[in-house]
């Protein structure tokens, strides 16, 4: 008999899925970990949600384990990379709280617009604010949707229900995708300049943490508002106080806070015109018991029968071969999203070659493609979905075998295009577990892409290093490592100078200004 522990709340019916096929549970949603060690050490499978954090040392503490579940989307309270070097599958639910994440989205926006949280605190206090309290038709008025993944486009859904205009940004998504009588696809600027109505869908990350700050929340109309769903910290929370302090904007709304849950010493408590929600986006009923069921279904399919789904770390159909293959799993997802970050256009294709001992290259080709989605979607990316991820977005996809013999016995070539460009890479593993990239835009290079990390265009010039450290120095930036790259004397070199902490957007531009500079890119690559 199968043995699953569940150490957050799960809805009976998903529990009965399990007891239907024979499982014996261990229900302890409210135990400490540190008291359940002797289960752990037994159970086959492990189901949780939001709550358990599933590090290194449980993960290798269970030694019967063989799956573990996440009743949801995110997967970040699991040590993914040590599930993997131990041959344990990890499943999430990523379309779980689609549909009820964008209705909150709506219900925010006309909350908003009609005044309703203020009015209903009136009413509370004895107060009959009717001719104050007049609010805006959502007919006519433009919507700018930021992040056209599966949750933008169910908002777009619904406020053409409306009839609202939709403006639309998505630096990853191909404009040809979207019917422009329905969605304007404009670039960012344009549509904080141009929005009566603003909601952000895209994931955190360092290119999008801070994204609203209070420079870019001033160039809103005074008469725009706001509403992030999304994730805390997309918004710079003391800037949106400030902004609605001073009446630059007319409101906002906000369900997702930088630190959860919220402090009352919070700017944003006590802001003007602010409506806040804690973390509602998924709490609904039927979000909670469809990633309930879905996940118990998942577990039980998967100890049974051998039937993946939603795997977040396995494009295999034979288990045996994850150990094995786990190395070039994480080349594939580094090589991807070193390469998303190289490009600041839609990507139309991806070309992958891989020579040597790798001549199975459709696994590398999903984690290649996982990496590069990976911090480009509202929707959490699993070796599952992320080639209809990539059909979505209009992006290409060709993987193909070199039996030609190269200098390293296990290297990938990958190659993005946009619509005006071409990126080109190439790693391999050394020793099992070493990436190493050796080739970039055809130069060849020797580095281990871990950290923080500048990639650098520049014109093949003495001075260039000297200039480059001066800007980083002056500004307190310690250089690890500055790896240089030359095709030929006097013409272009490429290097990449790892740093010891991220770099911003003025240390970026400082960079760019210099006259030998051709281009300079900042790539965070996550242990």
């Amino acid at each position: 008999m199968f043995k699953v522990l569940i150490t957050d709340p799960i809805s009976d019916n998903g529990m009965n899925i399990l007891r239907d096929n024979n499982i014996e549970i261990f229900y302890h949603p409210d135990s400490k970990l540190d008291d359940l060690k002797d289960i752990i050490k037994k159970v086959d499978g492990w189901i949780i949600r939001s709550g358990t954090k599933i590090s290194n040392d449980l993960i290798n503490s269970a030694v019967e384990l063989k799956v573990i579940g996440r009743a949801g989307v995110g997967v970040d309270n699991i040590d993914i990379n040590a599930a993997t070097d131990r041959g344990v599958v990890v499943m999430n639910v990523p379309d779980g709280n689609t549909i009820s994440a964008a209705e909150h989205t709506m219900a925010l926006i006309s909350a908003l617009s009609r005044n309703i949280q203020i009015g209903h605190l009136s009413l509370l206090k004895g107060e009959w604010r009717r001719s104050e309290l007049v609010g805006n038709e959502l007919k006519g008025k433009l919507l700018g949707v930021v992040g056209l993944g599966k949750i933008g486009r169910e908002v777009i859904k619904r406020a053409l229900g409306y009839e609202m205009k939709i403006l639309g940004y998505d630096p990853y998504v191909n404009k040809q995708l979207f019917d422009s009588d329905t969605i304007e696809v404009v670039d960012f600027e344009e549509l904080v300049l141009r929005s009566d109505y603003i909601t952000v869908h895209v994931p955190l990350v360092d290119s999008t943490r801070g994204l609203f700050n209070y420079d870019t929340l001033k160039k809103m109309k005074s008469t725009a508002r706001i509403v992030n769903v999304a994730r805390g910290g997309i918004i710079n929370e003391s800037d949106l106080a400030k902004i609605l302090n001073e009446d630059k904007i007319m409101g906002a709304a906000i369900d997702v806070f930088e630190n959860e849950p919220i402090s009352i010493d919070n700017s944003l408590v006590s802001a003007k015109n602010i409506l806040l929600t804690p973390h509602l986006g998924a709490s609904t009923f039927e979000a909670k018991e469809g990633v309930s069921t879905s996940m118990c279904s998942q577990v039980s399919d998967f100890l049974i029968n051998d039937q993946l789904a939603n795997a977040v770390n396995l494009p295999l159909a034979d288990m045996s071969l994850l150990k094995t293959l786990a190395p070039y799993l994480r080349l594939g997802n580094v090589m991807g999203s070193f390469l998303s970050q190289l490009s600041d256009s839609p990507i139309q294709s991806l070309e992958i070659e891989s020579f040597g001992a790798i001549n199975d290259v459709k696994p590398i080709m999903l984690s290649l493609l996982k990496g590069l989605f990976d911090n480009v979607t509202d929707v959490r990316v699993n070796y599952v979905n992320v080639l209809s991820i990539a059909e979505d977005r209009g992006v290409s996809v060709k993987f193909s075998y070199n039996s030609s013999s190269v200098s390293y016995s296990n290297l990938v070539k990958a190659i993005i295009k946009t619509e005006n460009f071409e990126y080109s890479i190439e790693a391999c593993v050394l020793d099992n577990k070493i990436i190493k990239i050796t080739k970039i835009m055809g130069y060849q290079i020797d580095v281990t892409p871990i950290g923080q990390m500048l990639l650098i265009q520049n014109n093949d010039i003495p001075g260039v290093v000297g200039k480059v450290g001066s800007v980083l120095g002056a500004n307190n930036i310690n250089i690890a490592e500055f790896i240089l790259s030359r095709n030929s004397s006097g013409s272009e070199a490429y290097s990449i100078i790892k740093i010891d902490e991220c770099v911003s957007s003025k240390i970026l531009k400082d960079l760019s200004v210099l006259d030998e500079i051709i281009k300079v890119k900042q790539i965070i690559i996550n242990e």
